[in-house]
C-alpha cells in the first residue's frame, strides 16, 4: 500500500506523523511511503532525510491524497482534506470525532475507514500504540518547565552565603501519565512535590517518585471506566475533591492540573474562590484546557494573571517538543499499523480488540457506539 504523510496544516502544529527512522520498517513490509515536501520542517527534518530513508517526495497535498491508500496525520483532517482523499482510503491518527460531524460526514461519503488513535483501548498490549500516553508524557514534562519560567522563585533548596532558599512546592492534580511525568520532572528540578488523585490505587506510584500523596474522604465511587479512562463523578464527589485540594492551595507555589474525562468536559477542580487563597506569584498550568480546563479561570491558548496568580492555558504542549513528539507519534502509528494489518491481503479483522476499538468510520458508516450517540444526541 501507499502510505501518505502530508504537511500538518493546523496553526502551531510542528510534529509530523512519520520520521525517517521508521520509513524502512514500512518499506521492508513492501509498502511505499509518500511524503509531502516540507512535512518535517517543524520537527527539523529535511526532505533529503526522508529521501535517504527511502520515501518518495511529492509537491503538494492534493497530489499526496490522490495517491495515498493510507493517510497518517497528527492532527485530525479537515473536511476539505478528506475530500481530497481517495475513495475507500484508510486514515490513521488523531480524529476528534466527538466534535467534528462535518469531517465524519465527509469520510463516510468517501467510504474512508478512519482509525482514531485516541480511541485505542487502554490495554497492556496496546501501550506501544497509545499516542495519548506518549504525548501526555511530553506534556507533563513541558508543563513543569513552563511553570519554572513563570514562577518568581527557583525550584530547589539552596544554601547560599545570602541565606537558605527553601524549595518550591509543586502540587500535581491527577496521577495519570502526564501527572506522573510532571511529578518526576518537578522532583528532578528539586521541588517539594505533592500529588492528588481520587484513585487510591495510584498512591504507591506517586510515592515511588518521591512525592507526597494527598488523601481525600469521599463516598465510594467507581472512578474509572472499563476502558481505563477517568469516569465522570457525582457533584458530591467533585465538592469533596475541591475541599481536599483547597486545603493545600495556600501552601503551594505551582499547580499542574491533568484531570480529564474521556468524551466529557474536564472537571472544575479549582474555582475562582480557590485561586484567591493562593500565594501571590503562584502558577497554575492547566493541561486539561483542551477539554475546557480544570481551573475556572483558565483561558484557552492564553497566559493570564488573575488575583495575583499566573494561569497558563497553552494548547498542544507536545508540539513544543516536536523532535520527540514526532518520533514517538510515528512509532505509535507504526505499531498500530502492524497490529491492524496482520494479514497478507491487508484485510481488517474487526474481531480484534484494538482494530474494533480504534475504528470510527468504515464502509460509509460510523462504527463506534460512543460517537454514534454523540452524533444523535445520545439517542442511538
Amino acid at each position: 500500500m501507499k502510505i501518505g504523510i502530508p504537511v500538518e496544516t493546523l496553526s502551531g502544529e510542528t510534529r509530523v506523523a512519520m520520521v525517517p527512522g521508521n520509513v524502512a520498517a514500512f518499506t521492508r513490509l513492501e509498502h511505499e511511503i509518500i511524503i509531502q515536501k516540507n512535512a518535517g520542517v517543524g520537527s527539523f527534518i529535511a526532505d533529503k532525510e526522508f529521501e535517504k530513508a527511502g520515501a518518495i517526495l511529492v509537491d503538494d497535498a492534493k497530489t499526496l491524497f490522490a495517491q495515498a491508500d493510507v493517510v497518517f496525520k497528527v492532527q485530525p483532517p479537515s473536511a476539505d482534506e478528506v475530500k481530497l482523499m481517495k475513495d475507500g482510503a484508510i486514515y490513521m491518527g488523531n480524529l476528534a470525532p466527538l466534535n467534528n460531524q462535518t469531517m465524519l460526514d465527509a469520510m463516510n461519503k468517501k467510504r474512508i475507514t478512519g482509525f482514531a488513535t485516541e480511541f485505542i483501548p487502554r490495554i497492556s498490549r496496546a501501550q506501544s500504540m497509545d499516542t495519548l500516553s506518549s504525548m501526555a508524557t511530553l506534556a507533563g514534562y513541558k508543563a513543569v518547565l513552563i511553570s519554572a519560567n513563570h514562577l518568581g522563585k527557583i525550584f530547589p533548596l539552596l544554601m547560599t552565603a545570602a541565606g537558605s532558599i527553601p524549595p518550591a512546592t509543586t502540587f500535581v492534580l491527577g496521577a495519570g501519565v502526564a501527572g506522573l511525568q510532571a511529578i518526576a520532572t518537578a522532583k528532578r528540578l528539586g521541588s517539594r512535590v505533592e500529588a492528588f488523585d481520587p484513585r487510591p490505587a495510584v498512591e504507591e506510584q506517586v510515592k515511588s517518585l518521591g512525592a507526597t500523596f494527598v488523601h481525600m474522604e469521599v463516598p465510594e465511587e467507581n472512578v474509572e471506566t472499563t476502558g481505563g479512562y477517568a469516569k465522570q463523578q457525582s457533584d458530591a464527589f467533585l465538592i469533596a475533591e475541591q475541599k481536599a485540594i483547597g486545603a493545600r492551595l495556600p501552601k503551594v507555589d505551582v499547580i499542574i492540573t491533568t484531570a480529564q474525562i474521556f468524551g466529557k468536559a474536564a472537571p472544575i477542580l479549582i474555582t475562582e474562590e480557590m485561586v484567591k487563597i493562593m500565594r501571590p506569584g503562584s502558577v497554575i498550568i492547566d493541561l486539561a484546557i483542551e477539554g475546557g480546563g480544570n481551573c475556572e479561570l483558565t483561558e484557552a491558548g492564553k497566559t493570564v494573571v488573575k488575583h495575583g496568580v499566573t494561569i497558563v492555558g497553552t494548547l498542544n504542549l507536545p508540539a513544543l517538543l516536536p523532535i520527540n513528539g514526532s518520533s514517538m507519534f510515528s512509532k505509535n502509528l507504526l505499531n498500530l499499523f502492524k497490529n491492524i494489518f496482520q494479514k497478507e491481503d491487508n484485510s481488517l479483522d474487526f474481531g480484534e480488540e484494538v482494530t474494533a476499538g480504534a475504528c470510527i468510520t468504515h464502509a460509509g458508516e460510523i462504527r463506534n457506539e460512543l460517537v454514534k450517540k454523540s452524533m444523535t444526541g445520545g439517542n442511538a
